[in-house]
Formats: C-alpha cells, sequence, structure tokens
C-alpha cells in the first residue's frame, strides 16, 4: 500500500508551506522561551488553516474524519522544523486516548475543543518510564506524580492514567487542572524544542472514564507511530543541513562535499533516513504493535546516528548555540527517550 497519496502530498504541502512561513530558526527559538513553549498564533494558523488538530478526530466529534495517516503528515513536517506544537501531545495522543477508551460521554465532551486547538495532556508516566503510572487511584481519588507530561503545564485538561487499586490495571480519568491538589511545573529538558511537565495530585477527585483492560498497549502503539514520524522529519532535515554545508564549506581548496570519504558517510545517513521513513510510514499505516516497536527501535537509533554524523561533519561550529544542528541532536536524543527506550521494546520484537 502507497503511503503517499495525492491527498496527504497535498497536506503536507500546506503544512511545509505555512512552516515556511512562520516557523524558521529564529521562530523556533522565540517559540522554545514563549510562556506556553510553543507559538500560540502558528498553532492557531496550523488548526484554523489546515485543520490539523482535527484531523484523526471522527466528524460526529467535530473533527476531519481522517486517519492517523494523515496526522502522521503533519508530524513529520513539524519535526523536519523542529516546531513546538500540542500536535502531539494533545491532537494525537489525549485524541486517540478518548476514542480507544470507547467513552462516547467524554468523546462528545472533551474531542470539539481538541479538535478547535484547545490542549489537552495525557499524564501517563512515571519516574522510570511509560509501564506502570506512578499515579494511584483509592476509588475515584487519585495521589501520586505524572512525568514527562507532554502540555501539561498549559492543558485546560488533564486525562490521568493511574494504578487502579481495585482492579490492579490502570484506570483512566479525567481532572480539572485548576482542582484543589493539582500542581504543575515545567522541568528543564535536554531537548529544548520539547517542554515537558510534572503533574502532581494529592487527594484529587477525578470523573473516572471507561478503560479497557489493552487501552495503554493501544495507546502505546499510537504514541510510538506519531513519534516515528517527528523522528524520520527531523532527520531528513539534518541530512538535508548537512548536505547543503558540505556542498559550500571549502578545505583544502575543495568543496568538502567532492571528499569521497564524506560522500560516503552522507550516503550512509540517506540510506538510514530513507529505511526508517519506511519503517514508519510501514507502522503509520497498520498501526500494529510490532510494527510500532520495530519503528520505536530503528527510527530512534537511525535519527541518533544521523544526527551524529550532522555534527561530526560540521565540525565545531555545529555545537554553538547559533547552528541548528545542535538542535537536531538534542531532538534525536530526546525523542529516543521519549514513551521509553528502543532497548525496552526489543523483546516484544522478537516475540
Amino acid at each position: 500500500m502507497t503511503f503517499e497519496t495525492e491527498d496527504r502530498a497535498a497536506l503536507r504541502q500546506s503544512v511545509r508551506d505555512l512552516l515556511a512561513k512562520h516557523s524558521d530558526s529564529a521562530a523556533v527559538r522565540k517559540a522554545i522561551a514563549s510562556p506556553d513553549g510553543f507559538d500560540t498564533t502558528l498553532w492557531a494558523r496550523l488548526v484554523e488553516q489546515i485543520g490539523v488538530a482535527a484531523l484523526a478526530i471522527p466528524e460526529e466529534f467535530d473533527g476531519v474524519g481522517a486517519s492517523l495517516a494523515e496526522t502522521h503528515v503533519v508530524l513529520e513536517e513539524l519535526g523536519r522544523t523542529l516546531t513546538p506544537s500540542p500536535m502531539l501531545g494533545s491532537a494525537v495522543l489525549a485524541a486517540q486516548l478518548l476514542l480507544l477508551s470507547g467513552d462516547a460521554e467524554a468523546s462528545a465532551r472533551l474531542l470539539p475543543g481538541i479538535a478547535a486547538g484547545e490542549v489537552v495532556a495525557v499524564c501517563w508516566a512515571s519516574e522510570s518510564g511509560w509501564k506502570t503510572p506512578d499515579v494511584t487511584a483509592s476509588g475515584d481519588s487519585l495521589t501520586g506524580t505524572a512525568h514527562y507530561v507532554l502540555g501539561g503545564d498549559v492543558a485546560t485538561t488533564l486525562l490521568v492514567l493511574a494504578g487502579d487499586g481495585d482492579s490492579d490495571g490502570v484506570a483512566l480519568f479525567e481532572v480539572d487542572p485548576d482542582a484543589d491538589g493539582v500542581e504543575r511545573r515545567r522541568v528543564p529538558t535536554m531537548d529544548p524544542t520539547r517542554s515537558l511537565s510534572q503533574v502532581s495530585f494529592t487527594a484529587v477527585t477525578g470523573r473516572r472514564l471507561s478503560s479497557p483492560a489493552d487501552l495503554v498497549e493501544r495507546l502505546t502503539t499510537v504514541a510510538l507511530v506519531a513519534l516515528s514520524a517527528e523522528q524520520v522529519g527531523a532527520a531528513q532535515a539534518a541530512l538535508d543541513l548537512t548536505v547543503e554545508y558540505a556542498k559550500n564549506r571549502k578545505q583544502f581548496g575543495r568543496v568538502i562535499g567532492s571528499f569521497q570519504a564524506l560522500k560516503h558517510r552522507m550516503a550512509d545517513m540517506y540510506a538510514l533516513v530513507e529505511t526508517a521513513r519506511s519503517m514508519s510510514y510501514a507502522a503509520a499505516l497498520s498501526q500494529d504493535p510490532q510494527d510500532a516497536y520495530a519503528a520505536k527501535i530503528y527510527c530512534s537509533e537511525a535519527f541518533e546516528q544521523v544526527a551524529a554524523e550532522a555534527i561530526q561533519l560540521h565540525g565545531g561550529i555545529a555545537i554553538t548555540w547559533e547552528h541548528d544542528a545542535q538542535l537536531y541532536f538534542k531532538r534525536a536524543h530526546g525523542t529516543a527517550q521519549l514513551f521509553g527506550r528502543p532497548h525496552e521494546y526489543l523483546g516484544a520484537v522478537a516475540h
């Protein structure tokens, strides 16, 4: 099955054109330092002019009714420019969590807002990772801390995955971030282009939503596939930066791109990007857990290798704040850790 259909190609071009106008390197750096951690005006443009937040939301909930493959295109382009936005955390994770829960009432209440660009955050991870939440539920009372929350400090609604003492499983709750007992703070991150938060709950009353037994596994699949789209877009951009530099930088009276050893290294980078793209696209079309795990492993490692080579081939300039290569390097290592480290999924793929 072909991933790049005519409609997806048109969507890609629309997003790319908008980002070219409003999300260059200077704009990304300005967004990093903004109070929300992203450019709210650009996010409004993406939502209103292209409808990015509504793509994978069914029409009955004011969405476009497209598929996760369409959101994949958007995430790849956002990854290419390192544009900070609520796309991954809210428009994909939060929206899909509600749909996967099967809770029609909660979906009808919350999804139209997400489609319109509101930020809803998923509180999921423990300090050690995404396998078991640190937040626990006793009845409808939540206590504990969620770590590495995308958009947690600016969200208007929190969706909390909590260990359920009543069932020994994981339950899903809706929480008002302004409720008594909720504390939110943005935390320092290695990757400045992605803000993460810590959200703590002290005897907070949540609204319990439906939570099928396989909810976390299915959400993990969505998260890993979506993340691989960002990784592929960013890896492509890192390669493009390197090739452009090699065409212009002169050493020993020649452009460095003419040296055979550097040509081979850039060819290896190209092969990594293209194979990662194939892996990511296959996972986006299948939404199969095994494909998602494979995409997480391969795309993470490919992006890390490409970003490292970009640093090496640029030389010392690449590690200065003024150059974008260091931002791609930090994004590569940040995404490798997000939703679990690659080696954590090796066993699942092997089986």
